[in-house]
């Protein structure tokens, strides 16, 4: 691990953590498409789970909120949150615990060895695009080898524009839409200085990206501006 990705990764977990408190509150006026967003992400994450306890990974978990959203659908499932603020999973935490849920809580770096599997499904929301985009590609491989025979993974992530242009236009656009749903200056400003981490990859680099780690019938189902679900499945057999 090199001192300078250290010190980002130390950096965006205390970015994350501060915003422990208030972040599941914000994120609704943050992601303007909330609903449509999370609900397509979770759609496909069940769409193929067994019967019986499957198991889920959720990766950069932040406070919980893909996993309780999965476990409305899928109480029977078993989490396992990664994330590497101790703030944001001390809440996903009580969370969990309060609603019964089946889980467990790993602190540590998208980058270090991920839980063992076979996992059913591997989740993730808004975490992944932290990451520079060799290890993007790195996390897809790793994803791919912890999830069973048929297994999904599914990405709900913010991505970059095609174009520079585009780019500057989602930004002004969803700014809108977040002061339309009542976002003041400083939560702006709060969002934009997490934001300075961010390094976002186009959704065709990531859909190639996915093919190339081995998923089958990879595809993004769902897109607004810089937000986008990308999916992928592993071979049955």
């Amino acid at each position: 691990m090199s001192e300078t990705r250290v010190s980002h990764d130390k950096t965006v977990a205390e970015a994350f953590g501060a915003a422990a408190g208030t972040y599941d509150e914000s994120r609704r006026r943050l992601v303007p498409c909330f609903d449509d967003f999370y609900g397509t992400a979770v759609r496909f994450a069940t769409l193929d789970l067994p019967a019986a306890a499957p198991r889920v990974l959720d990766l950069g978990a932040g406070t919980g909120l893909f996993s309780l959203l999965l476990s409305g659908v899928r109480p029977e499932a078993s989490c396992t949150l990664v994330d590497s603020a101790a703030p944001m999973l001390a809440k996903a935490e009580r969370m969990l615990t309060d609603r019964g849920i089946t889980h467990e809580i790993r602190q540590q770096d998208l980058a270090d060895p991920l839980p063992s599997g076979a996992y059913d499904a591997v989740i993730s929301a808004l975490a992944i695009h932290h990451l520079p985009d060799a290890g993007k590609r790195d996390l897809m491989h790793r994803i791919r080898a912890v999830l069973a025979p048929g297994g999904v993974f599914v990405n709900a992530e913010q991505v970059a524009g095609d174009t520079s242009r585009l780019d500057k236009h989602y930004d002004a656009m969803w700014e809108a839409g977040a002061r339309a749903l009542g976002s003041d200056d400083g939560e702006l400003a709060a969002a934009r200085a997490r934001m300075a981490f961010d390094r976002p990859a186009t959704v065709d680099d990531q859909l190639r990206w996915l093919t190339k780690a081995g998923f089958s019938d990879v595809c993004c189902p769902y897109r607004n501006l810089r937000f986008a679900v990308l999916v992928g499945w592993t071979p049955r057999s």
